[in-house]
């Protein structure tokens, strides 16, 4: 059992943040026990740290981001989506075949997720098994809740990063069988996007996702070209989700749908029926050009959000600041598109970040009792010569701070290891 003190803010529901000023929490196991404005004297002496006035918020999660892509983040962002993938991001993916290099970018991501308070994440690897076997052991050892998969794609792709459907097939089997017993970081399948993966790839992943009990990621009418392309090649299926549906892939675990700018009527239907994250990732937005997520029209029809940081689409690996973006993001789709949209409010997009995300992995995301004790200290924003609430800190944040910012972080209840 652990106490500690000071303001505490976690998002209640889409539209509600909780708010407890000078309280404390109690933590047994790594676990939330409650939260009281006044301590119980049942834990009168247990040890307690006081935060002052800092604020507690709840780890966030981001539910799509590129491990490989790190080396890349913030170059080439004045080249469009098709210029910057064949200058950049293939050619740097490629290189993950020599395991020094893998190791040694793979050792700053990891470092920058756990100092930017990013505890659990939805992560691409690339091809090459075992490199992405290595980042997904080296997350588990460190206790961060994600899902890691080994990318796949056979066609429609640079020569050097193609396999054939039966390799492929086969290095991904390896890599699920191998990660099976992993309690934090787990294996899901992640075919890249469904122009790149022919039918026979992705119809043998949905047995591998059925035989091994794992779910898939991938980018889903991330472009209109992307929607369209997919029908074109799979014109039996009606829209891109529906090619995962067919393929059997959609009913063995978690699914997370990257960037879903552009969905048909269908698409939403069967993310929803299958209880997908349409994950938003605002800073890919603006650099790629691919379009702005329709975030509120989605929630109101209740698909399930969430934010990524899309690294190396995405420049900054914070996900407090892609809360801020999804509010900014939300005001112009409204704006220019008026018809069927609304701004989203900073608490909708601090659930997004949190408590929605976090749902993914489990009882983590919030604070409330029962969840895992997966927390940040953030230092107090006030001015000199003005205070701010614990919630206005809190926004404050996601708007302008960084990771020094961050006082504290706990995973599980137990204090992370120094950055």
């Amino acid at each position: 059992m652990h106490i500690y003190r000071g303001h505490i803010v976690y998002s209640k529901s889409w539209d509600e943040l909780a708010v407890h000023r000078d309280s404390y929490i109690a933590v047994s196991g790594g676990i939330v026990e409650g939260i009281y404005d006044r301590l119980p004297e049942k834990y009168a002496d247990a040890p307690m740290t006081d935060f002052g006035d800092d604020v507690l918020i709840p780890a966030f999660s981001d539910l799509h981001v590129h491990a490989p892509q790190f080396p890349q983040r913030g170059l080439g962002m004045d080249l469009l989506l098709s210029d910057w993938l064949n200058t950049y991001t293939f050619p740097q993916e490629a290189r993950y075949r020599d395991m020094d290099y893998a190791r040694a970018v793979y050792e700053a991501f990891v470092n920058s997720l756990i100092a930017n308070g990013t505890y659990h994440a939805c992560v691409f690897g690339t091809i090459h098994r075992p490199a992405t076997a290595w980042l997904i052991e080296r997350m588990e050892q460190e206790k961060l809740r994600a899902y890691v998969g080994k990318v796949n794609m056979d066609m429609q792709s640079p020569d050097y990063l193609c396999e054939t459907a039966e390799a492929s097939l086969r290095e991904t089997e390896v890599f699920l069988d191998a990660c099976a017993g992993n309690r934090f970081a787990r294996p899901i399948i992640t075919p890249r996007f469904a122009p790149t993966c022919s039918f026979e790839l992705l119809r043998g992943l949905g047995k591998l996702g059925a035989k091994y009990g794992v779910g898939v990621q991938t980018h889903l009418v991330e472009s209109r070209w992307e929607a369209a392309e997919a029908v074109r090649l799979y014109p039996e299926c009606g829209c891109d989700t529906g090619i995962y549906e067919k393929a059997g892939l959609l009913e063995n675990g978690p699914v997370v749908a990257a960037h879903f700018i552009f969905p048909s009527d269908e698409d939403v239907r069967i993310l929803k029926r299958c209880g997908g994250f349409a994950v938003q990732c605002p800073d890919a937005t603006v650099n790629i050009i691919a379009g702005i997520m329709a975030t509120d029209a989605l929630s109101r029809q209740g698909v399930r959000l969430a934010l990524g940081s899309d690294i190396a689409g995405g420049h900054l690996s914070g996900i407090y600041g892609q809360a801020a973006r999804a509010v900014q993001l939300s005001k112009l789709k409204w704006f220019y598109e008026p018809e069927g949209n609304r701004p989203i409010t900073f608490a909708n997009a601090f659930y997004m970040a949190t408590k929605a995300g976090g749902a993914l992995f489990g009882r983590v995301g919030s604070l409330e009792p029962g969840y895992a004790f997966d927390a940040l200290v953030i230092r107090d924003f006030s001015d000199p010569f003005r205070s701010l609430s614990p919630e206005e800190t809190v926004e404050r944040f996601c708007y302008t701070g960084n990771p020094a910012d961050i006082v504290a972080g706990f995973i599980a209840g137990e204090a992370v290891r120094g950055r």
